[in-house]
């Protein structure tokens, strides 16, 4: 199977993305402008790309027919780290509260990051519901009755009268429920099943064998409806997070143009990197942030220099933490595993989770 080129470009992006939204938020607390607004506007599609990236490799490499133990398998490497990441996350908030003398009940604190799903790592369990959709959608032969094209308009429907209403109506259950409902995202897997129908079709060379994904896919679309959401940052009319109305449209926009135009670009030693260890920075970089955030209780850091160690500390800590616990049986499973990126002789797809 030819490896397929824009997808290690959309995993670095997205992790970027992830990366660069959390680190804006730690901004955030210092500086608040639009500049700071109009810099989250990339940053939303992180999570979205995640989500796509993972459905659409599967149905890549498997088609119809997920192999036995599939689910068991992403179990594993999904919902493992999951738990491991969110006891830490959670016991590390639980002694900083305590050291500031706002204590908070053990229990409670474990049960809003490990049920209710309260920390970064929420897109874990969004992405294990679509691996089980997915087997069914396979097992069972649902594209019969739900096939890609329409449903990904209904999906898109669905997926902004969503987000739409639940704010709209003011609705915040504990932790991130809210968010891990499968509603909001359903639009990523129908788009993700829909690119991999027409994949063929969508090399530049063919796409006018699809009118509607070419038009949808052009760049003048994309940038066009980017020049809207813009306009609407500058008077601060919007929110910013991938759970917005607005990002539904965006997202797909975006990702018709990506898989259609960055087809035959090579990715680059950088770009491979990023994506060797792309699952471990998703997980892991808040934790690296906060120890910038320790360090600066103590030494007093000007804004340019704590950017700076966010950045550095937050990227090259996560690495050696994802590389360090890979060394080891079971790391991977654990703290999240490297992928596997083939060199330019080798001729295999790229290894999916």
């Amino acid at each position: 199977m030819k490896r397929i080129e824009e997808i290690y470009w959309l995993r670095f992006y997205g992790c970027l993305a992830v990366f660069g939204f959390h680190f804006l938020d730690r901004l955030n607390q210092h500086v608040d402008n639009v500049y700071v607004d109009l810099a989250r506007i990339p940053t939303v599609l992180g999570t979205p790309i995640f989500i796509f990236i993972s459905i659409f490799l599967f149905s890549m490499r498997y088609g119809n027919q997920p192999p036995s133990g599939f689910l068991l398998k992403r179990l594993q490497y999904v919902m493992v780290p999951y738990f491991v990441y969110g006891l830490i996350y959670s016991m590390t908030k639980y002694l900083n509260l305590h050291r500031q003398g706002e204590p908070i009940g053990l229990v409670e604190n474990l049960t809003e990051y490990l049920v209710f799903a309260g920390w970064h790592g929420y897109f874990l369990i969004i992405a294990m519901q679509f691996y089980a959709f997915y087997w069914l959608y396979c097992r069972y032969a649902l594209e019969r009755w739900l096939p890609p094209g329409p449903w990904l308009l209904i999906g898109s429907a669905i997926g902004i009268a969503y987000w739409g209403l639940t704010r709209w109506l003011g609705i915040e259950p504990p932790g991130y429920l809210l968010w891990i409902a499968p509603l909001g995202w359903v639009y990523l897997f129908f788009l993700a099943m829909l690119v991999v129908k027409y994949y063929p079709q969508l090399a530049p060379e063919h796409l006018r064998e699809v009118p509607w994904l070419k038009w949808l896919s052009r760049p003048e679309l994309l940038l066009a409806y980017v020049a809207v959401i813009v306009l609407l940052t500058l008077p601060g009319w919007l929110e910013y997070s991938s759970k917005e109305t607005w990002v539904v449209p965006l997202f797909i926009l975006f990702t018709l143009f990506a898989v259609t135009r960055l087809r035959n670009l090579h990715a680059t030693p950088m770009v491979k990197a990023v994506n060797r260890y792309s699952f471990g920075i998703y997980l892991a970089h808040p934790m690296f942030f906060a120890i910038v955030d320790f360090a600066g209780e103590f030494v007093a850091l000007s804004l340019p220099v704590y950017a700076l160690l966010l950045i550095v500390v937050g990227m090259a800590g996560s690495i050696a933490l994802s590389r360090i616990a890979n060394e080891f049986p079971w790391g991977g499973m654990l703290f999240g595993k490297t992928l596997h990126v083939p060199t330019e002789q080798q001729t295999t797809a790229p290894q999916v989770r």
